[in-house]
């Protein structure tokens, strides 16, 4: 979302009667016209209804302090999957996967106590050493000189090598995971994998079977630090059914993958196209702490999330009512400028830069945040050890997605090693 100011979307998204304006239309992510959308709901409507063909009325809240409100207010605005879930694109019932982050309390608290024990601080600190030594490897295997693709050497490897090691996965099969990660964000209207609802129906349920059988081992062997082994001991998720255990892993897969890899393209593209920016990275490289952040806040990796309102409710002065859907717009909440500085600019020594609204808020907020920083700042360490520059030598293509905020190529050149 760094684009000329004067362009024919732009003025479009400008002058579109408000009635007209529905920002869940997939190719205004794929073409990233979806700032100027933003932009004009921000400033004349952002508590907006939008009326669309394909997902019907829903509420868009589009200014950082009131997806605020609707983040930490699970009384009123509900996750439940039996609700319509936190994505606008809803499924029929043998097709709804629940996990814990399309539950509201209690069951929302007890199961995801399960599994935070793997992003502890201390598993992290054994974890920092395994994800140095991975991503040295994949750097050094980097050509010199030539246009390769970020996103299949870089972004999608370097996760996949970690989300195995999470779920102790058998390695050679990792690709696996970003297969059913793509399958489970996906859709047939989208640019990614996913051809028919059956075919996506049909991958989930090979990765049902797949990690059916890992459960099966892992129950009846001592617990382990693994997070099969979690979900297979712990009492608030051992006897769940086969649709939940499907749901959390789903859960697991994309939260431990697709945020963390269209992070890392996100990164990289930012620094060029603020060279300003890359420039004081190298001149000292301690800024990759503050970095990290503002890399997640820039990319905002999941672009919404979705509530369903248990109560008529006010929001930003018009009235929801109860059974509406209601979509808090993370990636414009993150440019707004009411709440953030600068907010169109990526600038990597803020002076806050945690003041970000990419992993939510309140008691969704995202369990595996620490996990995905380390990743990027280890990374970014290693890069800056080993190469004075990394050049983006084209346009990058970005998914054809309103929930996944991410890229599908990124062609790149390495001039020189240090």
């Amino acid at each position: 979302m760094h684009t000329p100011i004067t362009h024919p979307e732009r003025d479009k998204a400008m002058t579109l009667p408000l009635e007209q304006i529905d920002p869940s239309k997939g190719y205004l992510f794929e073409l990233d016209y979806i700032g100027w959308i933003f932009e004009r709901l921000r400033r004349d409507d952002p508590v907006h209804l939008a009326h669309s063909k394909r997902y019907g009325p829903y509420w868009s809240v589009t200014r950082y302090q009131d997806i605020l409100a609707v983040d930490t207010d699970h009384a009123t605005y509900s996750s439940d999957a039996h609700l319509g879930g936190i994505s606008l694109a809803e499924r029929p019932a043998p097709e709804i996967f629940p996990s814990f982050i399309a539950m509201d309390p209690p069951r929302h608290d007890e199961q995801r106590k399960t599994v935070s024990p793997i992003v502890a601080p201390a598993n992290l600190a054994r974890l920092e050493g395994t994800i140095r030594e991975r991503a040295a490897r994949i750097l050094d295997g980097l050509p010199v000189g030539e246009t390769f693709d970020w996103v299949p050497r870089v972004s999608i490897e370097l996760t996949t090598q970690m989300l195995a090691t999470l779920f102790d996965f058998p390695f050679e099969d990792r690709h696996l995971l970003t297969w059913w990660s793509d399958m489970a964000t996906g859709d047939p209207d989208g640019n990614g994998p996913v051809t028919s609802w059956d075919q996506r129906l049909a991958e989930l349920g090979k990765c049902q079977d797949y990690f059916t059988r890992l459960w099966n081992q892992r129950v009846n062997a001592e617990p382990r630090n693994d997070l099969i082994s979690m979900l297979a001991h712990s009492p608030a998720t051992r006897h769940m059914s086969a649709q939940e255990y499907l749901g959390n892993l789903i859960l697991l897969i994309v939260g431990g993958n697709d945020t963390t890899r269209n992070s890392i393209s996100g990164g990289l593209l930012a620094l060029n196209q603020f060279p300003d920016e890359y420039d004081k990275l190298r001149a000292n490289p301690a800024l990759v702490e503050s970095m990290v952040p503002e890399i997640i806040r820039w990319q905002t990796p999941l672009a919404h999330m979705r509530r369903t309102a248990l109560r008529d409710a006010e929001l930003g002065g018009k009235t929801i009512r109860k059974g509406d859907k209601v979509v808090m717009w993370y990636l414009s909440g993150n440019r707004d400028e009411e709440a953030i500085e600068q907010a169109d600019r990526f600038i990597i020594d803020r002076a806050r830069p945690r003041q970000h609204m990419a992993f939510g808020f309140g008691i969704h907020r995202c369990v595996g945040n620490r996990l995905a920083e380390l990743q990027l700042k280890v990374l970014w360490q290693e890069i800056l050890q080993r190469f004075p520059c990394i050049e983006v030598v084209g346009e990058p293509k970005r998914t054809r997605s309103n929930f996944v905020h991410g890229f599908t190529s990124l062609p790149v050149r390495i001039p020189a090693r240090h």
